[in-house]
């Protein structure tokens, strides 16, 4: 019998440090142990009734076709109108496009534009897969760190001394998975001023969670502060995480034509287009009533001020406030050298996030898989109830630590 053998392309990556740390924890479910799992980057809300509706009223329609490689002309027209009433961002039709989730936008970006000896920069903490895709398709990820004193920012200093010749990209990810922040737009004209000085580099913005936000500024593309950049920047953004539309897998971007064109392309080859159901109910979700929007981004504020104010209380942990998203990254420095009441020592985030979830049943996720320790991503996409029960439970396992 044969041996398959991956090629090199999956053999250099691994699978996603969020989805493994989500897997045990329901496995460990399933075997009756009692698992709080804050790992789950997805919202705990339903799908607006408005959106369901029009997916109920597309397949009776009988919308259920191939469509346009790049989506409808109607799914197009509310992503356009939405970029250029929120975000100033004016496009035409044919710069868009449309894939099964932004997920996969991003990755046919890459796919489209790096190869070997190209250079990606990521700011670190970053989002678990941005150097996995960079590394599938040939090209190498230069990890900037962007440590807590900065805001888990990147600087326009530190992306100055990231960009070499060979640099291709820049991602930037606003707000943020794992730490919640966002740029202002005058931090966003400093980058852009640095990237003006490199017209090789283009930028590649994940706006994904920008709609769920609380900061007191407002939410801003690097293409808005930075007109100029709008002929090398992919805007890329969804439906799933503001709408509650995971499953429904509808993710766009917005960019120039050239790369559009390529994403397109491949896009042609892999999967035709997207589901033309879930088309139709992200146009309705764009351009009808978000008041149901609005009413989580309230609970989601609510449930980040409750899991903020709880784990800022508790000795050897410390978070900074998120500009958005349902996530908070906390320091846990103050608890590393510690040992358990069994005496094994918590040497690293990834051995504090085991203890938390073999001694307190509480499920996170290490911050090493994020590119910056030490540290740990909870999510805050679930109930207050959980959120308190989960910070109960940590709360007594750092005060049973020595």
């Amino acid at each position: 019998m044969s041996t398959f053998h991956p090629a090199s392309r999956v053999s250099n990556i691994s699978i996603s440090p969020t989805t493994v740390a989500a897997q045990k924890a329901r496995d460990l479910k399933a075997a009756g142990h009692d698992i709080l799992n804050l790992t789950v980057g997805e919202p705990d809300f339903d799908t607006p009734e408005l959106i369901k509706q029009e997916a109920i009223r597309a397949i009776n329609a009988g919308e259920t076709k191939y469509t346009p490689v790049n989506g409808t002309p109607e799914l197009r027209r509310a992503i356009q109108q939405d970029f250029a009433t929120r975000l100033g961002i004016e496009t035409t039709l044919d710069a868009i496009c449309v894939g099964g989730g932004a997920k996969q936008i991003l990755f046919l970006a890459l796919m489209a534009s790096v190869e070997k000896g190209s250079e990606v920069i990521i700011p670190a903490p970053y989002w678990v897969s941005y150097p996995d895709m960079v590394v599938a398709n040939g090209g190498t990820p230069v990890i900037v760190a962007c440590p807590e004193d900065t805001g888990f920012k990147l600087t326009p200093e530190a992306l100055e001394g990231a960009i070499t010749p060979n640099t291709r990209w820049l991602i930037l990810n606003s707000p943020s998975n794992p730490t919640g922040v966002a740029y202002t737009a005058q931090e966003l004209k400093a980058l852009g001023a640095v990237l003006a000085r490199h017209p090789h580099v283009w930028v590649l913005c994940d706006e994904i969670y920008d709609r769920i936000w609380f900061a007191s500024f407002e939410a801003t593309s690097i293409v808005g502060a930075c007109p100029a950049l709008a002929d090398r920047a992919l805007v890329v953004n969804g439906v799933s995480k503001s709408h509650a539309m995971t499953g429904w897998r509808i993710g766009y971007g917005v960019g120039p034509l050239p790369l559009i064109n390529a994403i397109n392309k491949l896009q042609s080859q892999m999967s035709s287009c997207p589901s033309s159901i879930s088309q139709a109910a992200a146009a309705v979700a764009l351009t009808g009533d978000q008041s149901g929007v609005q009413a989580q981004v309230a609970v989601y504020r609510e449930r980040r001020d409750r899991a903020l104010e709880r784990l800022n209380a508790i000795e050897g942990l410390s978070c900074i406030e998120p500009d958005g998203a349902f996530y908070l990254y906390a320091n846990c420095q103050g608890v590393i050298g510690k040992s358990t009441p069994e005496g094994q020592v918590i040497a690293n985030d990834q051995d504090f996030v085991l203890y938390l979830l073999e001694k307190a049943g509480v499920a996170a996720v290490h911050g090493a898989a994020y590119g910056l320790e030490p540290y740990f991503r909870i999510s805050t996409a679930t109930s207050l109830e959980v959120i308190d029960a989960a910070c109960d439970r940590i709360e007594a396992a750092c005060r049973a630590l020595r």
